[in-house]
């Protein structure tokens, strides 16, 4: 396993970079393929809202549409699911692209900017119940929350990578070059958190891409607290 956890004081700790989620950032999950000709317009979108402080911008590349001559060089199998994951618990019966998941809970069309605009507000103002900070330092991450409403919260750190631009050679979207934003690379649950005690741990992340880390119900419920350190 890629990641320890370890108990820790917050005091005394020696700060480097600090961010805390004050205002609970709204986390949106593209799913996404570069073999889907719908999803273009939905990874432009998402690259507008990785510019927003207030949003977490994510896009999972799928893997069911390598069949159709080209296999998304970014595309895992575990996002896949993922997003299958999520559409068991809204009793939904198949999956598509493009899709965003909005705070967990939000599930709309990717390229509707509309609909994607008032589930983001909705969730802004909903907000977070627990507002984390991280604190990087080399080679480790250290995760902290006060104690809020008890549950059963997943603790994941996620990685991404900021901006790619691929040449997509064969399947739908031939002879295009596109930019994608906010990549995810890996998504690992780290712990588990009953919410009544205070969250401090430290967990191993190595490298300087971004770091995210999401308090979710469960891995497909509604996500409680969200923070990155870019």
């Amino acid at each position: 396993m890629r990641y320890f956890l370890a108990a820790l004081s917050v005091f005394g700790f020696l700060l480097a970079t600090e961010v805390a989620a004050e205002d609970g950032p709204v986390v949106v999950e593209l799913y996404t393929s570069q073999g889907c000709s719908s999803c273009p317009p939905a990874d432009e979108m998402l690259r507008d809202l990785a510019k927003r402080d207030d949003v977490i911008a994510l896009a999972l590349h799928v893997d069911y549409w390598d069949y159709i001559g080209w296999k998304d060089v970014f595309g895992n199998p575990a996002f896949t699911a993922r997003q299958h994951a999520y559409a068991r618990a809204a009793n939904a019966t198949s999956v598509y692209t493009p899709q965003m998941i909005i705070n967990g809970v939000e599930q709309v069309v990717g390229s509707r900017p509309m609909q994607v605009m008032d589930a983001l507000q909705a969730q802004k103002e909903t907000g977070h119940l627990f507002d984390l900070t991280l604190t990087r330092r080399e080679g480790a991450v250290l995760i902290t929350s006060e104690p809020g409403q008890a549950g059963e919260y997943a603790v994941q750190l996620v990685r991404y990578k900021p901006e790619e631009t691929v040449n997509i050679r064969r399947g739908e979207n031939a002879g295009r070059n596109l930019t994608y934003a906010n990549i995810v690379t890996s998504w690992e649950v780290v712990a588990e958190w009953d919410g009544r005690s205070p969250l401090a741990f430290e967990a191993y992340a190595e490298g300087d891409s971004p770091i995210v880390v999401i308090l979710q119900q469960s891995t497909d419920g509604p996500i409680v607290g969200a923070a990155v350190l870019r």
